[in-house]
């Protein structure tokens, strides 16, 4: 699998889904669980790093995940990301990250880190690969052509549908949603809840 260079985060949102998962080492699947938690449970105590300025750049399009078996994912132009047509989180394009109540969630630092409140690890997601918080090595792809690939810890690998109007430097955020609900799905296939977390992105693939 390929290395990440640079990363992703989450944001919480109330909605259901189940889709394929990467499996992954120990390691890494302890703290995708404490990051999907502390979501969950609306931890948060103080703003993210950088809230007011912003972090690194994104751009924003209109795309839409059509995924495998699960609801469809819509990337709006303003930045709204929908579940099913409900609004789950919003990005804007100086890299912030809000909650479906508009609060403030995470900030894609100028490194490639996302950061959440209390400066917490969001993982990593580049323009086209992504790793859970605490990895290096990629669990998810979304591919030029939108196609969306999960790795296992040893290489194998599944699909997960496929994103229309992921082109240029929106990719890079199409990768960041697919991350934050891959988080969110792992969570919930744990704990048998479906309610979780939302978005990333970043620079790099």
């Amino acid at each position: 699998m390929a290395e990440v260079s640079n990363s992703a985060g989450a944001v919480r949102y109330g909605w259901g889904v189940r889709s394929r998962l990467p499996a992954f080492g120990s390691a890494a699947r302890a703290t995708a669980a404490l990051v999907a938690g502390a979501v969950l449970a609306g931890c948060g105590p103080s703003q993210p790093p950088r809230w007011a300025q912003g972090g690194s750049p994104l751009a924003l399009g209109a795309a839409r995940w059509a995924r495998d078996g699960s609801g469809p994912v819509e990337l709006r132009p303003d930045g709204k990301v929908l579940i099913d047509g409900d609004l789950a989180f919003v990005v804007d394009r100086a890299g912030r990250v809000a909650n479906d109540e508009y609060d403030p969630y995470a900030v894609l630092l100028p490194d490639g880190q996302l950061a959440g409140a209390g400066d917490q690890a969001l993982g990593q997601v580049g323009t086209s690969n992504a790793a859970p918080p605490g990895g290096r090595e990629a669990w998810l792809q979304v591919a030029a052509d939108g196609r969306v690939t999960y790795f296992d810890s040893d290489g194998e690998r599944s699909a997960g549908g496929v994103w229309h109007g992921c082109v240029g430097p929106v990719q890079r955020t199409c990768t960041l949603v697919t991350q934050l609900i891959a988080l969110q799905n792992y969570r919930g296939s744990r704990s048998g809840v479906g309610i979780g977390i939302g978005v990333g992105v970043g620079v790099g693939f």
